[in-house]
C-alpha cells in the first residue's frame, strides 16, 4: 500500500481562529514535509486540537490558508480532504464488524468490491489484525481498538495522517507498543504526518520534528534534540523534559550574574549586559564540575536506574538533579555536592 501520488508537502500559513473572546489560533504558519512526521506538542488549551481541525476541515479558519502539494484545500470539505485521522476514542461503528469498519472510507467513494476487500485485507494485515475480521469493536481490546481505527485511516492511502492524542485511553506499556507501530508504518508507506499530543515523552519518541504550542502560537519548531538541547525560551525549557532554569545577566565573558545572588561559567557568546535564562537539565549534573552547588537534600526519590534529588542552595533556589543509582539513596536533610560543566548549561 502506498500513498497517493502527488506531493503531501503540507502548508500552513497565517491561520488565525477566534472562538468569541478566545484567541484559539494567532497566525499559525508552519510547513511539513512530505514523508515527514511532526508533533504538535502542547498544554490543553494550547491550540493544537484546533490547528488539526482546521487542516481536515472540521474548523473554518478566520484567516490564512491550508495547502497540500502547492493546492490550497481550505475551502474544501473534510470529505474531499484525502486526509486519513484517528481520535483518541477511536470512533469506530460500534455495530459494525473491523471489517466493515476498515471498508467504510472505501465504500463512501464508491470503490468496487473486489478491490474493496483487497485493500481492508492489506491493511488488516499491516495492523496485524487478519483473522479479526468479524469482531465487533466491543469484543477487541483497547491496542486492537486503536490498530482498527488506524487501518481504517490508511485504507484509502491518503495524503496526509492527522492523529489527535490517539494513545491517551491506553496504558503506559501498550502506548510504547503502539507508538512504534505507528512509526515504523509511517515510514513504511511515506505517510505526511500531524501528530497531536500534549506527552512530551511521546513527541520525543515518534517525532522527526515538534513544533510546542502555547496560547494559539507556535512557541519553536525544531529537531527532537534541538527541542530539548536549545530551548527557545522559557515555556518551551519548562514544558519539555525536567528543567533547572534561572536567570541573570552576562556579566563578563562566560559568567551569568544569576538574579538573587551566585554566578556560574557557561559557554556562550551573548554580549556582556544581555539579560538571559539558563538552562539545566537534572541528568546534567555530576560529582564534580566547573560549577559547583552545594546544597540539602529536601527530597530524594529511587527511580531503578537513577535518584532523583530536590537540592536547597545557595540563594534561595532549588536544583532538581539526577544521579544514577550508586550506593545508597541520600538522606533528606543530608548535604551533597554536585557540579555541571559550561557545555552543558543551555542560554537562552
Amino acid at each position: 500500500m502506498a500513498s497517493s501520488e502527488g506531493s503531501a508537502e503540507l502548508s500552513i500559513e497565517g491561520v488565525g481562529k477566534r472562538f468569541g473572546d478566545v484567541v484559539a489560533l494567532d497566525r499559525v504558519s508552519l510547513k511539513v514535509a512530505q514523508g515527514e512526521l511532526l508533533t504538535i506538542l502542547g498544554p490543553s488549551g494550547s491550540g493544537k486540537t484546533t490547528l488539526l481541525k482546521v487542516v481536515a476541515g472540521f474548523e473554518t479558519p478566520d484567516g490564512g490558508t491550508v495547502k497540500v502539494g502547492g493546492t490550497d484545500i481550505s475551502a474544501l470539505p473534510p470529505a474531499k480532504r484525502d486526509i486519513g485521522m484517528v481520535f483518541q476514542n477511536y470512533a469506530l461503528f460500534p455495530h459494525l464488524s473491523v471489517k466493515t469498519n476498515v471498508a467504510f472510507p472505501l465504500e463512501m467513494r464508491n470503490v468496487a468490491k473486489p478491490e474493496i476487500d483487497r485493500r481492508v485485507s492489506e491493511a488488516l494485515a499491516m495492523v496485524e489484525l487478519v483473522g479479526y475480521e468479524a469482531r465487533l469493536p466491543r469484543q477487541l481490546s483497547g491496542g486492537q481498538q486503536q490498530r482498527v481505527a488506524l487501518a481504517r485511516a490508511i485504507v484509502f492511502n491518503p495524503r496526509l495522517l492527522l492523529l489527535d492524542e490517539p494513545f491517551g485511553a491506553l496504558d503506559r506499556k501498550l502506548r510504547e507498543t503502539m507508538q512504534l507501530e505507528v512509526r515504523r508504518l509511517q515510514r513504511r508507506l511515506g505517510l505526511t504526518t500531524i501528530f497531536i499530543t500534549h506527552d512530551q515523552e511521546e513527541a520525543l519518541v515518534l517525532s522527526d520534528r515538534i513544533a510546542v504550542m502555547n496560547k494559539g502560537t507556535i512557541q519553536q519548531i525544531a529537531t527532537t534534540t534541538e527541542i530539548y538541547e536549545h530551548p527557545a525560551n522559557d515555556f518551551v525549557a519548562d514544558f519539555v523534559g525536567e528543567s533547572n532554569i534561572f536567570h541573570g545577566t552576562i556579566s563578563a565573558s562566560g559568567t551569568v550574574a544569576l538574579d538573587g545572588g551566585g554566578s556560574v561559567t557557561v559557554a556562550s557568546d551573548k554580549p556582556a549586559g544581555a539579560k538571559v535564562g539558563v538552562l539545566m537539565r537534572p541528568e546534567r549534573f555530576g560529582t564534580a564540575g566547573t560549577n559547583l552547588f552545594n546544597g540539602e537534600v529536601i527530597e530524594s526519590v529511587y527511580l531503578g536506574t537513577s535518584f532523583k534529588l530536590r537540592l536547597a542552595v545557595e540563594g534561595g533556589r532549588e536544583l532538581l538533579v539526577r544521579q544514577p543509582a550508586r550506593g545508597a539513596l541520600p538522606a533528606a536533610g543530608s548535604r551533597v555536592t554536585v557540579g555541571i560543566e559550561p557545555d552543558a548549561i543551555h542560554v537562552f
